[in-house]
């Protein structure tokens, strides 16, 4: 098991419902490190980029709009299997699909309005950890509760 880095977006309904401290809270009470993190507005060019997969959809224009609306928090979150823990912890892109417990099962009824993205797959956060930070942008620092969250060879 290696230690991963995948990006989180936490969306413009997660700001304006006032989420964004209680589904941070719950990565880091998971046990994943915040190795970046800042709010930023996203315009449509950064915004095409990172949905490019989904141009032609019927729903692609009101997601731009949507995601253009107001400001997003951007972070990446370390730990072992990072990218499988927190895909897992969001639960599926159709919030009402979602079990209780999740991320999404908890707060959201909406495919749309789910509040937050996380990387699909490894190469997937690479990609997007890079279009949202620069490398001087992530930080690594060792906290006294890494010893507790996993075993030294889980972390390999």
């Amino acid at each position: 098991m290696a230690l991963e880095q995948t990006l989180v977006l936490l969306k413009p309904d997660a700001l304006q419902r006032g989420l964004i401290g209680k589904v941070v809270a719950r990565l880091e009470e998971r046990g994943l490190q915040l190795v970046g993190l800042k709010m930023l507005k996203l315009d449509a060019k950064k915004c095409e980029e990172h949905y490019a997969h989904l141009v032609g959809k019927p729903f692609y224009p009101g997601l731009v709009s949507f995601m253009t609306s107001a400001p997003i928090v951007a972070l990446v979150a370390s730990g072992p299997e990072a990218v499988k823990v927190v895909r897992d912890m969001c639960g599926p892109t159709n919030a009402r699909n979602a079990a209780p417990g999740t991320i999404r099962g908890d707060y959201s009824l909406s495919t749309q309005y789910n509040i937050i993205h996380a990387s699909d797959s490894l190469e997937t956060a690479h990609r997007e950890v890079a279009r949202f930070f620069k490398k001087e942008e992530l930080f690594s620092y060792e906290r006294a509760l890494d010893k507790l969250t996993a075993a030294a060879d889980e972390k390999k």
